[in-house]
């Protein structure tokens, strides 16, 4: 991929982040049409069953017979059949587009390869681009969906300047946070929220926090809340169980579901692959883990995860519970006004996209 080819493929990868947190479960996509080294068009997919990338790029440019001239650029292979919306592919083909680069193929079985072929069967000159990683660390939790057949798992927590996650709290403690960071610290955190499908915590977290697990501080849809109660020892006071999202409750005991509140019989020996199995199951392609300690560090322990973000905030606890501990460098360190912010990718690609 030569220098100018390089930046309409980056641009493509700017246009498809638009769709965090709202294409899922499809991947976030973005198209440039280019002709004589000048965009024409461009677009992204914006909205799980809305128009496709390549379909808003299209529609974008003014006089469609530029089109039978022009470069389409998209980071991802155009889907070859019908879903929600007709396949890309046979667009593209309609309107004699004569050249696209792609930047990865679609793992996703019904397109994978697929779409690449149909429009080298028509003529057009397509090729799949070199710079893979890129496009690969966009589309991860997708990627990690098909591929590994689990959702992409994110772990989150705040700890002390002394290394404590929480104090060490009873049934006569108050059902509310011991706050590490600040009110900007959680905006950034409600914003997290709203880019993944799920959000899951423990049991001890649900009880003495008493969390919404909801993006109250910020734009965006809430997440699908997943929370573990064992013996089902959760009183139905908790915000868990307001019913104004949608809550899967996972427990050993048998319980009637509700309406937004269902109860999930599971095997807490193998809790893990259930919990993936579920998820797989349910389409959710990833999964935020906000705590508590026990369960950041199962999955540390059991080497199922796939992010970890850490803030580390300007205070001491003296004594309590230790928070989580990662056994590698972080990728990158960032200062916040009064925390620092660590983050964690198990298998880093080789370009970083900020989000």
């Amino acid at each position: 991929m030569d220098t100018k080819d390089e930046k309409y493929h980056l641009r493509t990868l700017q246009l498809a982040l638009n769709g965090l947190g709202r294409v899922a479960p499809n991947p976030m996509v973005g198209s440039v049409i280019v002709l004589d080294n000048k965009i024409i068009g461009e677009g992204y997919h914006q909205h799980f069953g809305g128009p496709h990338a390549e379909v808003n790029a299209i529609a974008s440019v003014k006089d469609e017979k530029l089109l039978r001239k022009a470069t389409l650029y998209v980071n991802l292979e155009p889907c070859a059949h019908y879903g929600k919306t007709p396949p890309c592919a046979e667009l593209i083909i309609k309107k004699q587009i004569p050249n696209v680069v792609i930047g990865q193929l679609d793992p996703f079985p019904a397109v994978s390869g697929k779409g690449l072929q149909m429009l080298i069967d028509a003529g057009i000159n397509a090729v799949v681009g070199e710079h893979v990683d890129q496009c690969r660390f966009l589309n991860r939790r997708f990627l990690t969906f098909h591929e590994k057949k689990r959702p992409f798992f994110i772990l989150k927590w705040a700890q002390t300047i002394d290394g404590f996650i929480d104090i060490v709290r009873n049934h006569n403690s108050p059902q509310a946070p011991n706050w590490i960071t600040d009110e900007h610290t959680r905006i950034l955190v409600h914003k997290w929220r709203s880019e993944e499908q799920a959000i899951l915590i423990g049991t001890n977290t649900a009880l003495f926090d008493n969390p919404r697990l909801n993006t109250r501080d910020f734009y965006g849809k809430n997440p699908i809340r997943l929370v573990l109660d064992r013996q089902l020892r959760l009183p139905k006071t908790l915000h868990v169980f307001d019913k104004s999202v949608k809550t899967f409750i996972f427990t050993e005991k048998q319980k009637k579901s509700e309406e937004n509140l269902e109860y999930i019989q599971i095997d807490f020996s193998k809790l893990l692959y259930e919990l993936s199995t579920f998820c797989y199951e349910r389409q959710i392609q990833s999964v935020i883990v906000e705590g508590g300690a026990r369960l950041l560090n199962t999955f540390i322990q059991q080497n199922l995860w796939d992010e970890a973000r850490v803030f580390i905030g300007n205070t001491s606890f003296g004594k309590g519970i230790a928070a989580p501990s990662m056994n590698s460098m972080p990728v990158s360190s960032e200062n916040l006004p009064n925390s620092m912010l660590k983050i964690w990718h198990k298998h880093p690609a080789a370009f970083n996209i900020d989000k």
